[in-house]
């Protein structure tokens, strides 16, 4: 069998099980198997596949048909130019979240310390602190396994720069910072059950379930959010696509300032933020 030939067949197999980037991920995984690149690819597809990658092939593939997330698969994820090793235990880094890291930049001054709340495989502050200015920061999450992938990120990506600290959300954090920022639970608990099978059934429900309508971690952030802030510092949070009116007001009624909804790519409401 050919490498094309293989790649052909995976590409059937995903299909056959609904995966919904059949084609896209077929590649991935034999890229991810047989380290090559597409270029290299073009170059060996008449060429035949040699048993072990064959097999490693055949693996990989047996486990996306079951829809396990590739990224679980291959252990790694692309975020905001960094590569973030993740497992069961973290949700997956998304591109609707580096609309967060990007507002929190904008607003951030240089050399500031930052707070990250829910901070799962560390990927929003920890990219933060790699691309701003003289940043420091803490990730809180209460997931004891989150924070051993998130402390490995962090180790390989910023070194000692972030710290990661393990409780229910303020519990274990004391000091002031110049900035607050959040990817908490927000999916409403009666529409887990709705999310696509990839998310549902392999991404923690503990990263997902904001409780019955979504709104818990944003009221619990909000409340006492001021008391750990410097004078003018910022909140900024990501929110579902349609939480922008309640978390904006949430934010209005503990004395926020200039508080704004920030789209993200597609146009979707995406990051609350304002200052004291």
């Amino acid at each position: 069998m050919t490498y094309k030939e293989a790649l052909d067949k995976g590409i059937v197999i995903l299909e056959s099980e609904r995966i919904a980037d059949a084609k896209i991920d077929a590649w991935l995984l034999l890229s991810f198997v047989s380290e090559m690149t597409k270029a290299q690819y073009f170059l060996k597809q008449t060429e035949q596949i040699d048993q072990l990658t064959l097999y490693k092939y055949q693996d990989v593939l047996c486990k996306r048909a079951q829809h396990i997330p590739l990224q679980h698969i291959t252990g790694e994820q692309d975020f905001m130019g960094l590569s973030f090793w993740v497992n069961e235990h973290v949700l997956i880094p998304r591109q609707d979240t580096e609309t967060l890291v990007e507002e929190a930049l904008k607003v951030i001054p240089s050399g500031s310390h930052v707070l990250d709340l829910c901070t799962g495989s560390g990927c929003v502050i920890i990219s933060l602190v790699a691309l701003g200015q003289g940043l420091s920061g803490i990730g809180v999450d209460i997931s004891e396994e989150a924070l051993t992938i998130a402390r490995e990120n962090g180790k390989r990506l910023v070194g000692a720069k972030v710290v990661f600290e393990k409780g229910d959300l303020w519990q274990p954090v004391t000091g002031k910072f110049n900035a607050i920022v959040s990817n908490p639970p927000y999916i409403r608990t009666a529409d887990v059950e709705e999310l696509e099978e990839e998310v549902k059934d392999h991404e923690p429900r503990l990263a997902l379930d904001g409780t019955e309508d979504g709104l818990f971690f944003y009221r619990e952030i909000t409340a006492h959010a001021r008391e750990y802030l410097n004078e003018g510092g910022w909140l900024l949070v990501e929110i579902g696509y349609d939480q922008g009116q309640d978390v904006s007001a949430l934010f209005e009624e503990a004395g926020f300032k200039d508080v704004e909804v920030v789209k993200d790519l597609p146009g979707n409401d995406r990051v609350v933020k304002g200052h004291i």
